[in-house]
């Protein structure tokens, strides 16, 4: 173990592998001295753990409903976090709901980065009326609030799951665009650029081989920093019913299944909303941390 670290922490790396290899590890040495983004890593680990091994963590199906054990309180016997309405024990439905929420999570970010960084990169670089009109459009979406655009979205889809990742991945590539773009107006005049230019690279190459990596970092935190936005809508859609569809237990719908009882059973949407809160929390925890990290101008710190 020694000598791994000692070849990671070589000040002068005989290999490509190497000094990358030791950039992510003095990268994480640094993340690892933020206590509150070591706090948000933990939380997104354990998301992901939950939605792993919820088959073998949920002590009961999910969706099965028992009429016999309605609105069970938390810290009973078999049902530390308590029943809803029909029964199902809520420990069992967050561990499954964690799933959907990661899934709703990973399809968003595999979408809407990718086609931001796309648009910005390729406007950034270009100028002129490919600039002027990518970002007219950039600005179109950023006009309207993403939940309300999303919920607009949603009613012409109609509800459901798929269309519920589509309309927040719709609403939510804007600002990664405008992010691209800053970053692509900082760099596309640089030396090396020029230097690429002058070796006959085509404008293809040159964004996605040498304009695109020097954006990735700023895009990195705001994904991070976006995941929060990104639950709190997805569980707002599922609150009106516009997103995930019962008898799924997706968190949003178990906090608007359980308000009519929320002075009696709170529960029921309590432990749900702290799922979330915590979720949420997480990420911002993290993005903040990874801030810090990829920032070159902290790179000092």
């Amino acid at each position: 173990m020694t000598g791994v670290i000692t070849w990671l922490r070589d000040p002068n790396p005989t290999s490509r592998a190497q000094a990358r290899f030791g950039q992510t590890y003095m990268g994480f040495l640094r993340l690892r001295r933020n206590h509150l983004a070591m706090i948000g890593l933990t939380i997104s680990v354990v998301l992901v753990l939950m939605s792993i091994f919820a088959p073998a963590l949920a002590p009961y199906d999910p969706i099965a409903q028992n009429l016999s054990d309605r609105f069970i309180p938390p810290l009973s016997p078999g049902h530390w976090l308590g029943t809803d309405d029909f029964g199902r024990d809520i420990w069992s439905r967050i561990l499954y709901g964690s799933r959907i929420t990661l899934y709703i999570v990973l399809l968003v970010i595999l979408t809407a980065p990718v086609a931001g960084l796309i648009i910005g990169t390729v406007a950034g670089y270009f100028g002129g009326w490919t600039d002027r009109v990518l970002m007219r459009i950039t600005d179109i979406f950023l006009a309207f609030p993403k939940l309300i655009l999303a919920l607009a979205l949603v009613a012409v889809l109609g509800p459901g799951m798929v269309n519920a990742v589509l309309a927040i991945a719709l609403t939510s590539w804007p600002p990664y665009a405008r992010v691209a773009r800053a970053e692509t107006l900082t760099v596309r005049s640089s030396d090396y650029i020029a230097a690429v230019r002058l070796q006959g690279a085509g404008p293809v190459r040159i964004i996605f081989g040498h304009i695109m990596p020097m954006c990735l970092p700023s895009v990195i935190i705001r994904v991070t920093l976006d995941m929060a936005g990104v639950i709190l809508t997805a569980a707002g859609l599922g609150f009106l019913g516009l997103g995930v569809q019962p008898p799924l237990p997706e968190w949003g719908l178990m906090v608007s299944s359980g308000r009519k009882f929320l002075f009696e059973q709170w529960w029921v949407s309590t432990m749900p909303g702290l799922a979330i809160f915590i979720v949420s929390l997480g990420f911002n925890l993290l993005g903040d941390g990874l801030r810090d990290v990829l920032d070159p101008r902290s790179s000092g710190k």
